[in-house]
């Protein structure tokens, strides 16, 4: 099949990406592709593509990807594309694995003859569907081997593609993790990194945290400051990275616990401690801004202490990003943002990338 020529919107035409996760499978619930701000967004990431343990890739679920009535037209993917047809400044990509595919990716990666069924079955996809490219979600290989297995997964795939697809991966933010890879070789393999500067705390960690902070007060503390000063001290260059902001919080719940750093018995929300930011701040409780660590939170009600980003903690990421002459910044996911022009977390990370005022 012949190599299609996409279309590869320039630094001029796109100062910034504002890009979303979007799980096909939240359609289900009522947040489907036309629902989304494209004044907002010029790219997405459609979650998740399957992939075997030989390293052949597949749409996620053909029912709902490819058949499924949506927006007018067939599959959740497909209102995508049609969509991209009006909205011509919006990338399709289709990512690829997820937490569940950890494991299968390190046995492919590992195996020349898989990574080349892996790349095979990328260009294959990518051409079947017509998407602008693909991002290997492959966020946390567990050591120095897998992380090297990765680039090569990665140059196995770029040489298949091609230089006008687009082709990105997904990166965990603690210093531990960042110190496994070869950057200045994966950087000049992708278009972008999306670094999951999200997830420092959680239902696992000893004490609560902000789960989402951009500076930390401690050094032994992961952030995500720390993380792109590593990034682009070790041969990343800025402009291949987006910050992650997590549209979800993370609960903590004590019969003390008021804060950031205090021992906790119990998580609320779902069984992971995780509420979507369209119901934060939780009823009976304030909103409150943590302007050290640029972390929002809310206390009380039936979550606890609850760590998220608000429009305003987003408002200063996007400045930083700004500052740090970044790619832009991504989220994680769409659907869950408020519908709430002002409380919007995707557009006041836009407006601040591009510099115009807050609604607020």
């Amino acid at each position: 099949m012949p190599f299609r020529q996409r279309f590869r919107p320039s630094q001029t035409t796109i100062m910034y990406t504002n890009a979303v996760y979007y799980p096909g499978q939240t359609a289900y619930s009522g947040t489907t592709p036309a629902g989304l701000n494209y004044a907002c967004i010029n790219l997405v990431y459609y979650a998740f593509a399957k992939v075997t343990e030989t390293g052949h890739v597949f749409l996620g679920d053909e029912y709902i990807d490819a058949q499924m009535a949506c927006d007018g037209v067939q599959g959740v993917l497909g209102s995508f594309l049609h969509i991209q047809q009006e909205q011509t400044h919006l990338q399709i990509v289709i990512s690829i694995g997820g937490p569940e595919y950890t494991s299968t990716f390190a046995a492919i990666a590992a195996n020349p003859v898989y990574r080349d069924n892996f790349a095979q079955s990328v260009y294959g996809l990518v051409e079947a569907s017509g998407v602008d490219g693909v991002d290997v979600c492959w966020t946390f290989p567990a050591n120095e081997q897998q992380a090297t297995d990765l680039a090569l997964l990665l140059a196995q795939v770029r040489m298949y593609i091609g230089q006008d697809t687009y082709l990105t991966t997904t990166m965990g933010a603690s210093r531990e993790h960042l110190g496994m890879y070869d950057l200045p070789t994966i950087a000049s393999l992708v278009d972008l990194i999306n670094l999951a500067a999200y997830d420092f705390y959680g239902f696992w960690s000893p004490t609560s945290g902000h789960h989402a902070q951009l500076y930390a007060m401690t050094t032994d503390q992961a952030s995500g400051a720390s993380a792109i000063h590593y990034l682009v001290t070790h041969g990343v260059p800025s402009k291949k990275i987006l910050l992650g902001i997590p549209l979800y919080g993370r609960s903590f719940v004590g019969p003390k616990i008021s804060g950031a750093h205090q021992p906790f018995t119990a998580v609320a929300g779902s069984t992971d401690g995780i509420f979507e930011y369209y119901s934060l701040p939780r009823p009976g409780a304030v909103e409150q801004i943590d302007k050290r660590v640029v972390g929002a939170q809310c206390v009380g009600g039936d979550g606890g202490f609850v760590s998220y980003d608000s429009a305003e903690t987003v408002r200063e990421k996007g400045e930083f990003a700004r500052q740090k002459m970044l790619g832009g910044l991504f989220y994680w996911s769409a659907p869950c943002d408020s519908q709430d022009t002002k409380r919007s977390l995707v557009v006041s990370g836009f407006r601040a990338l591009h510099g115009t005022p807050s609604l607020s």
